[in-house]
């Protein structure tokens, strides 16, 4: 076995109430909402959990099912959906595209919102039919772009939107 093997399967947690591996965890927890359990799924390096849901009863009615192999594959799908489908929110809510015709072009105008905490802004771009750019300016992060706003800023050559 080869030192990387070791280090693998040492990182491997296979217990009735916490199984770690292949980069998640599954912890089993007393859920304070109720009287019954649920079960947190945390990827590794995160601090919170991408997924936390109602976990089955055992056959005394008082602990928690142990976990085993197919219910921890099957969480680790469904919390890498989660993330995956917050992830494509969270872009479409930071990037945002309109498609035009102007200046007797096809264009594409575009917002790239830069959530920074302190001073958060969007960039808005044009770009032609072979996709280079042809125009860029720094806008408020709450700018809406839509196509009515864009065609203005075309129409005004690309200056700073007021």
């Amino acid at each position: 076995m080869s030192i990387e093997q070791e280090s693998e399967s040492d990182l491997r947690t296979q217990e009735p109430r916490l199984w770690r591996d292949t980069g998640w965890t599954a912890r089993v927890i007393k859920n304070e909402d109720d009287e019954g359990w649920a079960v947190a799924m945390i990827r590794d390096d995160e601090s919170e959990p991408a997924l936390v849901g109602p976990w089955t009863m055992g056959r005394d009615k008082k602990n928690p099912k142990p976990l085993d192999a197919a219910a921890f594959r099957t969480l680790v799908k469904t919390a890498a959906e989660v993330l995956r489908r917050h992830e494509q929110q969270l872009h479409a809510t930071l990037h945002k595209s309109v498609t035009l015709t102007a200046r007797s072009a096809v264009l594409t105008v575009t917002l790239d919102i830069v959530p920074d905490e302190d001073h958060p802004y969007a960039l808005l771009s044009a770009h032609d039919e072979a996709d280079s750019q042809i125009a860029r300016v720094k806008v408020a992060p709450h700018f809406k772009l839509n196509r009515v706003s864009a065609a203005a800023w075309v129409e005004d050559e690309f200056r700073q939107p007021g």
